[in-house]
């Protein structure tokens, strides 16, 4: 095996998990991850290693996700969030499709890194070591700004019901 086809076998899985986390959909995550590794493998002489290998190609992937956003104006819908698994009371309320599509308009009103923090725990079902790597912060760091968007969001819904 030559060097990336290591790097492709190691970080795909997350890449796949980090871009599933973004637009919930397999089948878009899939060919995003594609289209990630090819501009990775295509630009990978850019890579200068100043973050981790894993942090290069999620921007890469983010990149890429905003790109068919922009292309398709893909949106992710509130019969993504009822197929979450239940990981908390709280993430079961996402089973209630009206309470899904209110606990996503809280979603998308959070800054930009709780939002992310939030939809790769819940939706991407990445552990707090992964979403930690991805930021380049800590695994506390991780943890704290996930229980923040959280408990936004709850504020948010109890102010609103």
């Amino acid at each position: 095996m030559d060097t990336f086809d290591v790097i492709f076998t190691t970080y795909s899985p997350l890449v796949f998990r980090y871009l599933r986390s973004l637009c919930g959909d397999a089948a878009v995550a899939e060919e995003l991850t594609a289209e990630t590794f090819y501009r990775a493998y295509t630009h990978f002489d850019s890579f200068r290693g100043d973050s981790k290998l894993e942090t290069w190609l999620c921007a890469i992937a983010k990149n890429a996700y905003l790109k068919d956003c922009r292309r398709s104006a893909r949106t992710v819908g509130a019969d993504a969030l009822e197929t979450l698994p239940a990981e908390t009371d709280f993430v079961e309320r996402f089973l209630d499709r009206e309470q899904a599509q209110q606990i996503y308009r809280h979603v998308h009103e959070l800054g930009a890194q709780y939002k992310e923090v939030f939809l790769l725990r819940t939706l991407g079902e990445l552990s707090f070591r992964d979403i930690a790597d991805i930021f380049g912060k800590s695994e506390s760091w991780a943890k704290v700004t996930y229980f923040r968007a959280k408990n936004k969001i709850i504020e948010r819904m109890e102010g609103s019901t």
